[in-house]
């Protein structure tokens, strides 16, 4: 279980959530359905230990983030704008992320890539792809390594119906009894789709839709 208690967010004297309770199981899909600007991007930041929260605190089957463990484990994860080495191809980018755990091969990586909609033996550099190829790509790389929680901030920006259709797909594939998946997305019919339980984020609080 990810449990957060009583979890505080400020930059400044600016509040962008405070006091969020929630217990978040392992087997679910959970989507965040709030505006822009609405604090969803700096939310999964904090949960996932990449930010420090200001008060409350973060646990992983008991492990608080920040004190007993640096970041979510297994984590595989897409917020904001995705970054990518430009000069380098589709597979050599995530080749070079591959090396950092050394738990898959060329071929897993190959696997992610056709999962997502993208040709794996594309030589055309990074700098050159679409908003949409670049999405795809940043969702291979979230999913690549078969991790355990999968953390997507607006995972279907920049993607076509065909593509948004596909991914939606790819995610109701990966729901397991041992993974966790969270999404974000301004749009709550995407939400609707996908979630087995959706929040919503109203006057820095977090509370059910």
């Amino acid at each position: 279980m990810l449990k957060i208690t009583n979890l505080t967010k400020k930059f400044k004297k600016k509040v962008i959530f405070e006091e969020i309770n929630l217990e978040l199981e392992f087997g679910n899909i959970y989507g965040f359905i709030g505006a822009n600007g609405s604090g969803k991007s700096v939310f999964f930041k904090t949960i996932c230990g990449f930010l420090k929260a200001d008060g409350g605190t973060v646990a992983l089957d008991g492990k608080v983030i920040g004190k007993d463990i640096d970041f979510l484990p297994e984590l595989g994860v897409l917020i904001e704008k995705p970054g990518f080495m430009e000069n380098y191809t589709q597979f050599q980018n995530l080749k070079y992320l591959a090396q950092i755990n050394n738990v898959i091969n060329d071929e897993d990586i190959r696997a992610a890539l056709e999962l997502v909609g993208l040709e794996p033996g594309n030589p055309e550099k990074v700098k050159n792809f679409s908003l949409g190829m670049r999405q795809r790509l940043a969702i291979a790389q979230a999913m690549m390594e078969n991790q355990k929680i999968i953390i997507l901030d607006e995972p279907f920006n920049g993607l076509d119906q065909q593509g948004a259709a596909r991914i939606k797909r790819l995610l109701l594939d990966l729901k397991a009894p041992d993974r966790l998946i969270l999404l974000t997305s301004h749009i709550s019919g995407d939400m609707e789709e996908l979630s087995d339980f959706i929040f919503a984020f109203r006057e820095k609080k977090i509370l059910p839709a």
